[in-house]
């Protein structure tokens, strides 16, 4: 009775996390129109959602834009890091990287479409890959800068006792220490893009919507099954993004203790 008093907290937590989850998927399977009476199993509405043009639209200017705010924060943000931890350490330069990422949307999604208007760049795929690429920056540095700090300085100094240059050191030996941490940042970065609903709203073209603003644009008139069964695949591409990159940083980190083992 003891145990059951000690573990029913965490259970009722779990269950508060999950339910909702789980009943979005359960829902997605249900032959009925309404998405809250259960009337019977069907698929029926996974191979509609190929047929709506709306959301396969909103669905490709996503995985564009993920992709690619993806790539600019992974290259910038393992740079910055880098910079950050071993060029020019300063508190007032960390808040500085740190700011995009602990900032209210609303108030990074103003400045930047005000950003925007300033400058004259117009309201497309391509700014709201811009505006995500700027909070990922963050958290990508963040995730390298903790993976470069427990690093091992030895095998960097030891490649430059033996003739490398500072690039070849650092394209050799540092960052494919760093890859466990740069595809963790990459993840993070995919993923926070993925679903971004406040930065897209205020920099997206009203032509070309991002997947969450088409959800939103639906969901104000109700849930419907098509949103359901969307939200379940896209369930399933995190999830299966998630056991990838765990196994290939475990790969990584592996491949990194032989390595040093060689090398010792």
């Amino acid at each position: 009775m003891r145990q059951l008093t000690r573990t029913l907290p965490l259970w009722l937590l779990y269950a508060f996390l999950y339910l909702p989850i789980l009943v979005v998927v359960l829902m997605s399977f249900n032959a009925s129109k309404n998405p809250f009476v259960w009337s019977g199993f069907s698929l029926k509405w996974y191979p509609e959602l190929l047929n709506d043009a709306d959301i396969m639209g909103g669905l490709r200017t996503t995985l564009i834009v993920a992709t690619g705010a993806t790539i600019i924060s992974v290259v910038l943000g393992t740079l910055l890091a880098f910079a950050l931890e071993r060029v020019l350490p300063s508190r007032a330069l960390d808040a500085a990287a740190t700011a995009p990422a602990v900032m209210p949307d609303i108030v990074l999604a103003i400045g930047l479409l005000a950003f925007y208007t300033l400058v004259g760049i117009s309201l497309s795929a391509v700014s709201v890959m811009l505006a995500h690429a700027v909070f990922g920056i963050a958290f990508v540095a963040a995730v390298v800068r903790v993976r470069l700090a427990g690093m091992d300085r030895s095998l960097e100094e030891a490649s430059r006792d033996l003739g490398a240059s500072a690039m070849r050191t650092f394209a050799k030996v540092t960052l494919p220490g760093l890859r466990p941490a740069i595809i963790a940042g990459a993840l993070l970065a995919f993923t926070l893009s993925l679903d971004e609903f406040t930065v897209a709203f205020f920099t997206a073209s009203p032509a070309d919507p991002t997947l969450p603003v088409v959800i939103y644009s639906r969901v104000r008139f109700g849930v419907t099954p098509q949103i359901n069964a969307l939200a379940t695949l896209l369930l399933l591409v995190s999830f299966i993004a998630v056991i990838l990159a765990q196994r290939t940083s475990r790969l990584s980190e592996t491949l990194s203790g032989e390595r040093a083992k060689g090398t010792a």
